[in-house]
């Protein structure tokens, strides 16, 4: 059984996706952050970041695993899916997962802060990481161009980066003329199980403001 301490929120949605493909038996902690429940000290037990989301393996003596990708990855490895056992196939899924870690899930991110939750109203650093988080989205267009999926077969590559992607009008990054990028990110929004996931951990009912409100707690 897996401990699952997450936040509806793309990283976290990107584990709780990984495990209804996977199949795997799992039980939800949600963590309020606006009330700062990942920094006290028996979370950052499990996560010494402090950040969701992270997970405890029972089975296997009570093993934390904090960091989405490392999750996806020892999830996948673990139930033996998702991710090819051959050393070419593992490493294109590898390289796309930290695509989405190190390039697409940094600037998107920053794209939301600067354009909904910062205080001020910066102009050249909104202008600068939608202008990125664009150009990345192109980056997975021209790779879908050729390719059904990111890395050969479906994978934990799609669902790291679809997590993201799918989220690219909060920070009001366009997506026209990305046909290709459109086919799968509907593709991959039409499963079963993604759509599970995506409703892990029930998003509280709240309005625009409200949401913007809460993040901006956390930027204090």
């Amino acid at each position: 059984m897996i401990d699952l301490y997450t936040s509806p929120t793309p990283n976290g949605y990107k584990v709780s996706v990984t495990l209804e493909e996977l199949g795997l038996p799992y039980e939800v902690h949600p963590i309020d952050l606006s009330s700062g429940a990942q920094k006290e000290p028996w979370f950052t037990a499990i996560n010494p970041n402090g950040r969701i989301p992270a997970i405890v393996d029972r089975d296997n003596g009570g093993f934390a695993v904090f960091e989405s990708g490392a999750i996806m990855l020892y999830l996948a490895e673990q139930a033996g899916a998702l991710i090819p056992p051959d050393r070419e196939g593992r490493s294109r899924v590898v390289q796309w997962l930290m695509f989405q870690m190190g390039g697409l899930g940094p600037m998107m991110g920053q794209a939301n802060v600067f354009t909904r939750y910062f205080p001020e109203h910066l102009p050249s650093a909104i202008d600068r990481y939608r202008r990125e988080s664009r150009r990345l989205l192109e980056v997975l267009d021209g790779r879908l161009a050729d390719n059904e999926y990111l890395a050969g077969d479906y994978s934990i590559a799609d669902i790291a980066n679809f997590c993201w992607a799918r989220v690219h009008e909060w920070p009001g990054v366009a997506i026209d003329g990305l046909d290709h990028l459109k086919r799968w990110m509907d593709a991959i929004a039409a499963r079963p199980a993604v759509q599970r996931g995506l409703a892990v951990p029930p998003r509280p009912e709240a309005s625009d403001e409200s949401r913007i409100e809460s993040a901006r707690k956390m930027l204090a």
